[in-house]
């Protein structure tokens, strides 16, 4: 028993040090840190860029927010690819005001893929743009979004994650779910880390890209997180990413669990595809740079999935001392209890805390609150599930709610008051 003793201090260790690491970064989050100073006052040239695959019922919204922008209208174009739709998409896009793209290709149907399609075309047009949004079709944008993101270009950002709200997080236990995950991740993870100087990461929708950094090679992302794999792709050659907590855009989530299902497992199995892929190139990055962001980026993709297996390891390795009767009933049960109570209840307080710093109400949200376990619970049913069986086809999430710029931002305001 004296090498699985061995085995569990080792484990309980490395856990222990990492959460430690990710605790001290966090803090960084309620540091104010001082504006970066404008290295020009320029007004930038923009693209508006929407992959829409069959979202006829949301899309027109979307670009009403993009035409509502504070921001002069001759210097920025809305661009819908139509991919791979059988619906209206393209002619309520066009009809809205976008300027539409169709695409049609069967066998390469992410996003990634259609965003490489469609900028492919605009650098061999040279097209005058400084730089270039990317939204999901059932996003609304704030009304200062593009006004925001060109003051972080004028500080010299080239990529910038905005501030990805939620248009309906008191839909079901599953949208309050997402919305108190992404305002802990927002506050504890990117802000903490765009404080310290460490990088952020993009999420999905709502960042912009300097048109320069992809005229190189386009797009060049082939794994289902495409939004993960290009912010790997900036910390490896030593980029650090920008966060604006200003460029605001409303996100829908899904409502059910099967879809939520469908989509964290991919989000998932595209993770596990940035490990292998990206893993030693880190590591690498980290030796040839010596800083602590590319160690910062090894530590981000290490600390889901073999973070994981480490805890199951642990748990079985308690198991098994416990049949071998080396640890008694009450020994395994506060050793269990160490990882079971922070696992399902520390979310709770960091949601709670985070939703306090931002001035977000609580009250709406305690139902939410209350299921927070269950929905992170079932992400490590998740995790567990995608190490044996990946799926790696693309598969729609529904979005059905004709949610319009003003009911929108009413409708988080509501739970929400900004700082």
């Amino acid at each position: 028993m004296d090498y699985l003793y061995i085995l569990r201090e080792a484990i309980v260790w490395i856990i222990t040090i990492f959460w430690l690491y990710q605790l001290l970064v966090s803090l960084c989050s309620l540091v104010k840190i001082k504006d970066k100073p404008l290295k020009t006052t320029k007004n930038y040239r923009f693209m508006a860029i929407i992959p829409a695959h069959n979202e006829e019922a949301v899309i027109a919204n979307l670009i009403e927010s993009l035409k509502a922008q504070n921001y002069d209208k001759e210097l920025y174009d809305i661009y819908v690819i139509a991919d791979n739709c059988t619906d209206n998409t393209a002619k309520v896009a066009q009809e809205a005001g976008a300027i539409v793209y169709e695409r049609f290709n069967t066998t390469k149907k992410t996003k990634g893929y259609a965003l490489d399609w469609f900028l492919q075309q605009k650098i061999k047009e040279n097209a005058q743009y400084d730089a270039f949004f990317v939204f999901d079709a059932d996003n609304i944008v704030d009304a200062n979004f593009i006004k925001s993101m060109n003051k972080k270009l004028c500080q010299g950002e080239e990529v910038v994650q905005g501030y990805r709200d939620i248009k309906n997080p008191t839909d079901s236990w599953i949208t309050a779910g997402y919305a108190l995950f992404y305002w802990t991740m927002h506050r504890f993870y990117h802000l903490a880390r765009y404080n310290l100087g460490l990088s952020p990461l993009l999420n999905g929708t709502g960042f912009m890209v300097r048109f320069d950094v992809v005229k190189p090679q386009g797009w060049d992302t082939k794994t289902l997180t495409e939004d993960i794999e290009f912010s790997l792709q900036r910390i490896i050659k030593g980029k650090r990413l920008g966060w604006a907590t200003d460029a605001i855009v409303y996100d829908e989530q899904p409502v059910g669990f099967k879809q939520s299902w469908s989509q964290r497992s991919r989000w998932t199995v595209g993770h596990m595809q940035c490990i292998k892929e990206y893993t030693k190139q880190l590591v690498d990055a980290t030796k040839k740079n010596k800083t602590m962001m590319n160690f910062d980026g090894f530590l981000y993709i290490i600390g889901s999935i073999p973070m994981f297996i480490l805890t199951v390891v642990l748990v079985l390795t308690n198991f098994i001392m416990y049949a071998g009767n080396g640890m008694t009933n009450q020994e395994l049960l506060i050793n269990i209890l160490k990882f079971v109570v922070p696992t399902f209840f520390l979310p709770i307080i960091t949601a709670i805390i985070a939703m306090l710093l931002d001035r977000r109400q609580i009250k709406p949200m305690l139902k939410g609150l209350l299921c927070y376990p269950i929905f992170m619970g079932s992400w490590l049913l998740i995790n567990f599930k995608c190490l044996f069986k990946r799926e790696t086809s693309w598969e729609k999430i529904d979005h059905v709610r004709d949610i319009k710029i003003g009911n929108g931002e009413k409708e988080t305001v509501e739970i929400a008051e900004k700082v």
